[in-house]
């Protein structure tokens, strides 16, 4: 099902406060990962800090992040939001739905990649709320930045072998989902787009019938506080917008 208006471009929508918990590293922040087929964008609303970022053409960058700064990165970009104080982002998440769906991996150790019941085992969470819940994002952030590490300091060695092969075996784990993803792409950013063209058609004939159709929907976050990738995550559990992320 597809919201009979959804949000412009079918885009996803959520806002993260990021975690407060220390890693391994001595940094504060959210879980590493990529996305395969999604651009994701940070507008950041209040409080500091930044967003860690590897990928083959960069290499490993840190970009500030401060109210009014907009980041976004492409598919591909290992990307992990780092709190100074008090950072707060609205996400704006190309192709709505595909991460909820999958799309975004984790980076885990090689081992535990390329075993799809041991990844979906290290990803899930023991319950959507709750000390158990919190206790399941701190051990799930943990293992990714442990695998996280890796890929940095090989990248700091002028070595992107790692994350090529982390790319590699993300892709491959996410394999037998695209053709799902493939058909939240239609039904949304590929829809959205599609109305477009025809209201375009339309307009160059001189007819403006669709515009009669024109109104207001509003909605407010279904769940607040909930245990993402990056951070506690309020999100809008709309039909291809934002639906809880998998394994969660």
């Amino acid at each position: 099902m597809v919201m009979d208006a959804p949000l412009p471009g079918g885009i996803g929508l959520s806002h993260l406060s990021a975690y407060e918990w220390e890693a391994a590293d001595g940094v504060c922040g959210g879980s590493p990962h990529l996305h395969l087929a999604c651009t994701e964008a940070y507008v950041v609303t209040g409080g500091r800090g930044a967003v860690q970022t590897l990928s083959v053409p960069d290499g490993y960058r840190e970009t500030p992040l401060e109210p009014g700064v907009i980041a976004w990165f492409t598919p591909g970009t290992v990307h992990r939001m780092v709190n100074g104080d008090g950072l707060r982002v609205t996400v704006l998440m190309q192709n709505g739905g595909l991460p909820e769906a999958g799309d975004a991996v984790f980076t885990f150790p090689p081992e535990v990649l390329a075993d799809p019941a041991a990844y979906a085992a290290a990803a899930a969470l023991p319950a959507k709320d709750g000390p158990d819940a919190e206790a399941g994002a701190r051990k799930r952030r943990d293992l990714a930045v442990e695998g996280y590490q890796v890929l940095r300091t090989a990248l700091a060695d002028g070595d992107d072998g790692p994350l090529r092969a982390f790319q590699e075996a993300a892709a491959r784990l996410v394999a037998p989902k695209v053709d799902g993803w493939r058909e939240r792409w239609r039904e949304g950013a590929l829809a959205a787009a599609e109305r477009t063209g025809a209201q375009l058609d339309a307009l160059t004939k001189g007819d403006a019938a669709h515009l009669a159709e024109g109104g207001v929907r509003s909605a407010g976050p279904t769940r607040r506080g909930g245990y993402g990738m990056c951070g506690r995550r309020d999100e809008y559990e709309l039909p291809g917008t934002t639906l809880p992320y998998y394994g969660e």
